[in-house]
């Protein structure tokens, strides 16, 4: 509110000053015409001068004791009637109704404003019984109140003015910000976004790759060739696969248009990669009644394609369990498997485990939750609930 009032201030003194020059030259003007004295009209100008050097620095001379500013200001206004005694009519009637509009910025109460104007009109006048005969308040009093409530209502309408022009700006200021953090917040997602698929795609293919290269090796050790053939054929339809993920990767980027992917069928094809990768045993139930959005398919299948990477490189489990269901309109994925466990405290504190903090990210991304639970060779459960959204 302070520096709303200030600016206010500082944008009313060029009218306010152009307002004091024609009451100082209607001033002169009348004086000189009728009764000239010279040395009377210096004081005079001196005084006003000082009067207009006081609206020019208002917005700072208010900020403490505004009732000083305004006591000076009267005090001066009422020492310039007493220098023209013939002009002091112009005066009083331009300069102190100038003061009781230059208020309504000043204090936001009205109680204190009509305070103000009550003791400006009692200086008013009191100058005029000080210069001229007091028969002459019955016609100077209705043009003083007549001028003050024209100056205030011009003022009403121009302080609105001024303070609707603030507030749009500062409402473009502060749209410019949040513009800005916006813009932050995409390009931070969208690097998010480009690090999830990066990891499941090339990440993933690749270390898929490795493990089915060292079953090979394994097998050639072991003089089992025909089962090493057996894997090199997957190993190039994985790869195969790979290059294509990371292609759809890319041209997701590129594009939101995609392909409509229907749930079992990538679940299934996952489960099957990952057997034939590994040999490891996986019970697979799936009942999927509900059509679900193409967003919701991609990251529950890149969730559960990271979890049988996590197994497969860390667990040393024997047995994997994968149930994907929509029961009571609430999309319930969970792995568990028979491995050695892990302390879920250090979840995202190793450099270059990044598996659990992506899965994490992609139930947000869904608006779902994740729950995982393992203890030290007791396995691990992993469990997400995503429940329908609306719109879905």
């Amino acid at each position: 509110m302070e520096r709303n009032r200030e600016h206010e201030l500082s944008i009313s003194r060029a009218p306010v000053l152009l307002w004091v020059g024609l009451v100082y030259s209607a001033t002169i003007i009348l004086q000189n015409t009728l009764d000239p004295r010279l040395l009377q009209s210096l004081l005079f100008t001196l005084v006003v001068a000082l009067h207009a050097i006081l609206h020019w620095n208002t917005h700072i001379l208010v900020r403490n004791q505004p009732w000083v500013y305004f006591l000076i200001q009267g005090l001066l206004i009422f020492v310039s009637a007493l220098l023209m005694p013939v002009g002091f009519p112009a005066a009083l009637i331009g300069l102190f109704p100038v003061l009781i509009a230059q208020s309504i910025s000043i204090y936001y109460r009205k109680v204190k404003i009509i305070y103000l104007s009550l003791v400006f009109y009692a200086m008013f006048c009191l100058a005029i019984v000080s210069v001229t005969e007091a028969e002459r308040l019955a016609l100077f009093i209705p043009l003083f109140l007549l001028m003050m409530i024209v100056l205030i209502a011009y003022a009403v309408l121009f302080y609105q003015q001024v303070r609707q022009r603030v507030r749009t700006q500062t409402f473009l200021r502060d749209l410019e910000i949040a513009h800005m953090k916006v813009e932050e917040l995409t390009l931070a997602n969208e690097r998010q976004r480009m690090a999830r698929d990066l990891h499941d795609t090339l990440a993933q293919g690749v270390a898929g790759l490795i493990m089915q290269l060292e079953a090979i090796g394994s097998h050639l050790q072991k003089g089992n060739s025909g089962r090493a053939e057996e894997i090199v054929g997957q190993s190039m339809r994985h790869a195969r696969k790979t290059l294509a993920d990371a292609r759809e990767v890319i041209d997701d980027l590129r594009s939101e248009a995609g392909s409509d992917m229907k749930f079992e069928e990538v679940i299934q094809e996952e489960v099957e990669h990952f057997t034939h990768a590994t040999g490891i045993r996986v019970a697979l139930t799936m009942q999927i009644r509900l059509t679900w959005p193409k967003i919701v398919v991609e990251h529950s299948h890149y969730i559960v394609s990271e979890c049988l990477t996590n197994i497969a490189k860390h667990a040393r489990a024997q047995h994997v369990w994968v149930t994907v269901t929509d029961k009571h309109e609430v999309l319930i994925i969970e792995l568990r498997d028979d491995g050695i466990g892990f302390d879920t405290d250090e979840i995202g504190k190793s450099a270059g485990h990044y598996g659990l903090i992506g899965i994490r990210e992609r139930v947000r991304l869904i608006g779902g939750k994740v729950e995982i639970v393992s203890r030290t060779g007791e396995g691990t459960l992993i469990q997400i609930y995503k429940p329908v959204s609306k719109g879905e």
